[in-house]
């Protein structure tokens, strides 16, 4: 079965590996190789922008953030390039079609957390030129767009800042998805106020099963679908349970995601954002060509391949 996967943090590890080529890595939980393997038509690739936490721990490791955007697109395009019989990009819905029919696995670009964006509205016509399609607003951490989710209260109530605010018009306006996958709930609700397009959570899961402040409401699922949108089921444990420590993603957690989500939005609001190279613990399905393995107990378990 073929499908598409909204978010894996693959081209941070090959990074991190100094890896310039995502065909086959082996320290990895998904490259190119494992996803045709696994049926997937298209792979939204994140550019996850690193904390500064991470720098402190990593020196001189992870360069500023332009530089950094620079070196992993250009991972993605020089595999592109080397495996063009496998791999080509897509910057739209037409170009998904036209490598759909050529046999080929689409590849989008993401940036996960707009802080680079840095308040500045010609930096979005700069990663949209880059070949970016979507943007998570927000990591963890508050930024030009707004506030991240939380467990403090008055951040999880916070909104999109003025900036934020012009900047999710513009991007309507571009042609670039909005995802609001690690947004304050403040933040989500501005964003249903102010889409003009389908938005995305392109790899979150449900708040009534289990109570991560990444995961939706119900009454975000709602709205999310009333706007034309889709959530990414997220396979990292964390995300899964109604104990949030749980380390073991199981496909009878993803499944129990699936029936819910389908059942409060419906079942075009579904998708998968597995975020494979981004989520740790022990995993039934924790690589692209193991894919099967969740697409045969959903049969069993009543869903049709619709």
């Amino acid at each position: 079965m073929n499908y598409i996967d909204m978010h894996c943090d693959t081209l941070m590890q090959a990074f991190l590996l100094r890896k310039d080529d995502i065909y086959t890595i082996e320290k990895t939980m998904a490259d190119v190789k494992r996803m045709l393997a696994g049926g997937t038509e298209a792979q939204f690739f994140a550019i996850f922008m690193p904390p500064m936490s991470f720098r402190k721990k990593m020196g001189e490791g992870i360069p500023a953030d332009d530089e950094y955007i620079r070196i992993l697109r250009e991972i993605l395009w020089h595999t592109l390039e080397v495996h063009s019989d496998a791999l080509a990009w897509a910057g739209s819905f037409a170009d998904l079609e036209k490598n759909r029919i050529a046999g080929k696995c689409s590849a989008f670009l993401t940036i996960e957390d707009g802080r680079p964006v840095d308040g500045k509205m010609e930096k979005l016509e700069e990663y949209y030129n880059m070949g970016v399609r979507l943007i998570s607003l927000t990591w963890n951490e508050q930024n030009c767009f707004g506030f991240p989710n939380s467990v403090d209260p008055e951040i999880m109530a916070a909104g999109l800042t003025a900036f934020g605010k012009e900047a999710v018009m513009r991007m309507n306006e571009m042609g670039m998805l909005v995802d609001v996958s690690h947004l304050s709930d403040g933040g989500f609700w501005d964003v249903v106020q102010i889409c003009k397009s389908p938005f995305v959570a392109s790899h979150s899961n449900c708040r009534a099963l289990s109570p991560h402040t990444r995961n939706l409401t119900d009454e975000m699922i709602c709205a999310l679908a009333d706007h034309g949108g889709v959530a990414g089921i997220n396979f990292g444990p964390e995300f899964l349970h109604q104990d949030t420590s749980r380390k073991d993603s199981t496909v009878e957690a993803i499944i129990a995601q699936v029936r819910h989500m389908m059942s409060v939005g419906g079942e075009e609001c579904v998708a998968i954002g597995t975020d494979f190279d981004g989520v740790t613990g022990t995993f039934e399905v924790g690589s692209p060509d193991r894919m099967n393995i969740l697409f045969d107990a959903l049969k069993k378990a009543g869903f049709h391949e619709r």
